[in-house]
């Protein structure tokens, strides 16, 4: 898939899924933004990606929930690169934690970050891609638990579920200016976070039909194609990528 002279934006992007996503996009031709709230992983994550390729990506870090950041990061890409093409709202936190003791804390900051960052990115980016009047692709990462109920995390689940919607009503709103706007839905993935559990590789190959948990260039070959010019006809919908998990949804615990 061609990305050339395409300018995107990758959020929570300094490792794991984000990271692999800002390669390709780079291989393809585009000049990326890779967003992570940790500078260094932004650092060193960009420098990675610009030394095996040759290509353009720029780390910037900071909070993509904060709406100052998000604009920050929109009128970087058009400052240095000429315009926006391409958004893909990878950040998120999972806070888990029992429904009777959860905190209004954590509550409120799954909220902010998993969903306001995503809505106000979409916002900014969209307005954007406006003025431009030449389109452009929209991403928000969902989660299996976004279909599923999965112990512990009914905060998160929730707030994968209205990502999935805001897509679904965005479809209104952005259509006309031929932006399109979808999901992904990642089941188990092995990533750095992951991996630190040393059964979670063995857990999750168990109870996933495939006999595997995803890696990241599962997830991230799902999400370039729903960026592509190949998709231009498909918005409003969620790509659920996990092995065939949710077919069956035995629980991991």
């Amino acid at each position: 898939m061609s990305f050339k002279d395409k300018v995107a934006i990758v959020t929570g992007a300094g490792q794991g899924i984000g990271l692999e996503i800002c390669t390709h996009l780079v291989i393809g031709g585009a000049k990326v933004i890779l967003n992570d709230v940790d500078n260094e992983l932004a650092v060193q994550g960009a420098k990675k990606i610009t030394e095996a390729t040759g290509g353009t990506c720029m780390a910037l870090a900071g909070d993509s929930s904060d709406v100052l950041f998000i604009q920050k990061m929109v009128d970087t890409a058009v400052e240095k690169f000429g315009s926006l093409d391409v958004v893909i709202a990878n950040a998120g936190i999972t806070l888990f934690g029992d429904f009777f003791t959860y905190s209004p804390e954590s509550f409120y900051r799954v909220m902010q970050v998993n969903l306001g960052g995503t809505f106000f990115l979409a916002q900014a980016a969209a307005i954007q891609m406006k003025k431009q009047a030449e389109g452009g692709s929209l991403l928000f990462t969902s989660s299996v638990t976004g279909h599923q109920a999965h112990k512990d995390l009914a905060a998160y689940g929730m707030s994968k579920a209205a990502l999935e919607m805001l897509a679904k009503n965005l479809v209104i709103e952005l259509s006309q200016y031929k932006i399109n706007v979808n999901t992904i839905a990642p089941g188990a993935t092995l990533t750095e976070r992951t991996l630190s559990d040393p059964e979670y590789f063995a857990t999750w190959s168990r109870i996933t039909p495939i006999g595997r948990p995803a890696d990241v260039s599962d997830i991230a070959n799902a999400a370039l194609f729903l960026v592509s010019n190949k998709a231009k006809h498909i918005t409003g919908q969620s790509l659920i990528v996990d092995g065939g998990w949710t077919s069956i949804s035995p629980s991991p615990f």
